[in-house]
């Protein structure tokens, strides 16, 4: 891993060690923000914030082609960081320790992609801040917000998809993160 470090720089060695561990932790992290999605004690802004995301997740899903399944779950894992940072900006002041924890942790990872995305980073925020108003599979933020049949199906398709996920593996490869770079740069709005 020295040789390795020297040959690509500190920064980009730290992203393939880092971006394997979003991929593990994927199911485990979307259906604890559902949880978060639920609870009532969780300011608007903030669970709308986090339904934008894994709602955006389920949209992912139903595109993600054969191949990059790597390139894909990380864009998943990246937009739910982001928007648990938009939810920490909301105060959640009302949530217990562990939940806060949560959405610390993967609040504080948005400094990672931010370094990692440079000046692409703008166009991820507005894009996972625009999630707000999107659907998928024919659920709106707001349904999954206020309705709660719509609320309990979603939350069971997110408990489903947690227990079923099987990460894929991501190379730790400098090409894998230029292969990354350039999706965020190909996908997002200019």
């Amino acid at each position: 891993m020295r040789a390795l470090r020297e040959a690509m720089g500190e920064a980009e060695v730290n992203y393939l060690e880092l971006f394997p561990g979003w991929l593990r932790s994927l199911g485990d992290d979307a259906e604890a923000l559902g949880e978060l999605v639920a609870d009532a004690e969780l300011p608007e802004p903030a669970r709308e914030s986090l339904a934008g995301a894994l709602n955006y997740l389920f949209k992912s899903l139903d595109l993600i082609p054969d191949g990059i399944d790597d390139i894909g779950y990380l864009d998943d894992a990246f937009v739910m960081r982001v928007a648990a940072d938009h939810a920490m900006a909301t105060n959640p002041s009302a949530l217990g320790p562990e939940r806060l924890r949560l959405l610390n942790r993967l609040a504080d990872d948005s400094d990672a992609i931010k370094s990692f995305l440079a000046e692409n980073f703008t166009r991820l925020d507005g894009y996972v801040k625009g999630l707000k108003k999107a659907s998928a599979r024919g659920r709106s933020v707001r349904d999954i917000l206020h309705n709660p049949p719509t609320q309990t199906s979603f939350l069971a398709d997110l408990r489903g998809f947690a227990q079923s996920y099987e990460p894929p593996h991501f190379a730790q490869e400098e090409k894998n993160l230029v292969k990354l770079r350039y999706f965020f740069d190909a996908k997002l709005p200019k």
